[in-house]
């Protein structure tokens, strides 16, 4: 069973939790629990994890606040538990890069579904080799990518803003060189997906981010359309002089 997707069950309310490690673990998870923040932290620490379910609504630090520094430092996918009146915090939830959502009450077998659904999307995306480490910095024609700062500087040695959209998928893109990654995959990597299933959102980032990285964006050479296939990055990154 050491094979078996590891998942990690976080909230303060034992009646929740432990029900569901069991249920989960009944229906051929490895499943670990937390209370809160810290006790989340110590298993990540010693366990590998394949998925985080996590409740919005735990005193101390919220489920959000948690979510965010995931997001932010591991690429762990997260679902979150949310009240029915919880609209709000929901929608921040997916800004910040939850994948997927349950309300409570809950059904666990609809909550077993959509685990399986993400684990499903995340094993389809290609991996990378690396990950762009906070204090990087990486060229790719003539343009730096600091991502301490979150700067991008052009060949002539300007600043150009990013916003925080266009700042995740050029991370992707430097991440993955040379490999079609479809529309799809893409919205799993940035963790910015929508609930629709024929979100052109992605398209709307790319031709932001081709307007200010490529010479001519109406005939762009660095991120590549590819016909039923979704985009390819063409360009080489390497690791910028400090």
């Amino acid at each position: 069973m050491e094979s078996s997707p590891h998942i990690l069950v976080v909230d303060d309310a034992a009646d929740i939790r432990e029900p569901l490690a069991r249920y989960l673990a009944k229906n051929g998870f490895r499943v670990s629990t937390a209370s809160g923040g810290q006790d989340m932290r110590r298993v990540l620490k010693t366990s590998a994890i394949d998925l985080v379910v996590l409740d919005i609504m735990m005193p101390g630090e919220d489920g959000l606040s948690l979510c965010r520094m995931l997001r932010e430092t591991t690429g762990i996918p997260v679902i979150l538990l949310t009240a029915l009146t919880e609209d709000t915090d929901r929608v921040i939830g997916l800004e910040i890069g939850a994948d997927d959502y349950v309300t409570k009450p809950f059904n666990p077998r609809e909550l077993l579904a959509r685990i399986r659904a993400v684990l499903r999307r995340v094993q389809s995306v290609p991996k990378t080799a690396e990950t762009i480490g906070s204090g990087s910095r990486l060229t790719f024609d003539r343009w730096v990518l600091d991502a301490a700062r979150r700067e991008l500087t052009g060949p002539d040695g300007v600043a150009v803003p990013l916003s925080t959209a266009e700042f995740r998928l050029l991370t992707v893109f430097l991440q993955r060189p040379g490999i079609v990654l479809s529309r799809e995959q893409l919205l799993d990597l940035t963790r910015g997906r929508s609930m629709e299933p024929f979100d052109r959102s992605i398209d709307n980032q790319v031709s932001r981010l081709r307007k200010k990285i490529e010479a001519d964006p109406k005939n762009p050479s660095l991120i590549k359309t590819v016909w039923a296939g979704g985009y390819v990055f063409a360009a080489e990154p390497h690791e910028a002089d400090a």
